[in-house]
């Protein structure tokens, strides 16, 4: 962080006040894990904050420290606005565009109190006071270890602190194996767990949880997988009536889409799962190298994320979508 932008966030932080903590829509490990950090650290400062998720976040992260106090804007709209026309500043993590919050984003913009941004996706838009981006990082947690250390106030950090970052670095990392876990993050890693963070036990609450409609849900995924080995490429289908037919929950298919990148010599994946409610197609990509999957969903799939993990979305049928993606993987030389 720039030296005049930690001023200005000790200025802002240097009376206690009424706090929103936003994470993105779909919230995952790494939004969860950042705003309930610095939830906690807010906290600890005299602060009175309170994060609001645009909508559920997954059951596998329901026992992170907090999560019981989290509103749900989705479920309580009235509530929420309320709180929201109260707050004096706002802090928006993991995300860098008002559009991710979907719904909710008409509420943040009536707000005329100071914004701060945390994040480490590309592109970000203008709206913060402050704006904390930086994409060399592998996940927004750990830039929230630095944030915190810069305001000088590192000791801060113990263990509901810790496990908090320590969850988000561990998700958005892919335990570790991503290109943008570096020694630092290693460094940060090894001082949480000198903090008392459960390090043996997090992996287990986060990836040992599935219930068996999750396991027939990822079967069926599997076999619907389809591969363009000239391409290089796999993809997963899943369709609104099969969701429903294994009971679908929030979060049974984080993850799935990595299987396609498993296959050796693949190098693109992805996973189109159908929302009937929303009338879209939900897309997530990945890829190994340098192939950038972020400017392959901006420029066809309206979505963004990160070189080698992004998102997009498409607004007509699943068969139309994946004969889109097909004939754009045909043209690209992986």
């Amino acid at each position: 962080m720039k030296e005049q932008d930690i001023q200005a966030i000790h200025q802002l932080l240097s009376t206690p006040k009424k706090i929103a903590i936003i994470p993105h829509r779909g919230p995952d490990g790494d939004a969860m894990g950042s705003t309930l950090g610095l939830y906690h650290f807010l906290l600890k400062n005299n602060h009175q904050p309170v994060v609001i998720s645009p909508n559920e976040f997954p059951d596998f992260l329901a026992w992170m420290p907090g999560s019981e106090t989290v509103k749900i804007f989705e479920k309580d709209k009235t509530n929420c606005i309320t709180i929201l026309e109260e707050v004096e500043l706002v802090f928006t993590l993991d995300f860098n565009a008002l559009h991710r919050v979907g719904e909710m984003e008409k509420a943040l913009e009536k707000l005329t109190v100071p914004f701060v941004m945390i994040d480490h996706h590309q592109s970000p838009d203008n709206y913060a006071v402050v704006t904390y981006s930086d994409t060399v990082f592998g996940s927004t947690c750990e830039m929230l270890y630095n944030f915190i250390s810069f305001l000088g106030k590192k000791s801060d950090i113990d263990q509901t602190i810790g496990t908090c970052i320590y969850t988000g670095i561990l998700t958005d990392s892919g335990s570790f194996r991503f290109p943008k876990t570096t020694g630092t993050t290693h460094r940060i890693i090894a001082d949480l767990i000198d903090l008392g963070v459960e390090n043996t036990e997090i992996p287990s609450l986060l990836y040992d949880n599935s219930t068996y409609s999750r396991l027939q849900l990822l079967g069926r995924a599997l076999q619907n997988m389809k591969l363009l080995e000239t391409s290089k490429t796999s993809y997963i289908t899943l369709t609104q009536e099969e969701l429903d037919s294994f009971n679908y929950i929030k979060g049974d298919t984080e993850g799935i889409v990595n299987y396609g990148l498993s296959i050796k010599g693949i190098v693109f994946a992805a996973i189109f799962i159908e929302n009937a409610e929303e009338k879209i197609i939900k897309i997530s990509f990945r890829s190994q190298g340098d192939f950038d999957v972020n400017l392959f969903a901006r420029e066809h799939f309206n979505g963004g994320g990160h070189r080698n993990a992004a998102g997009g979305k498409s607004e007509v049928s699943m068969q139309e979508t994946v004969r889109k993606f097909e004939t754009l993987v045909a043209q690209l030389k992986l």
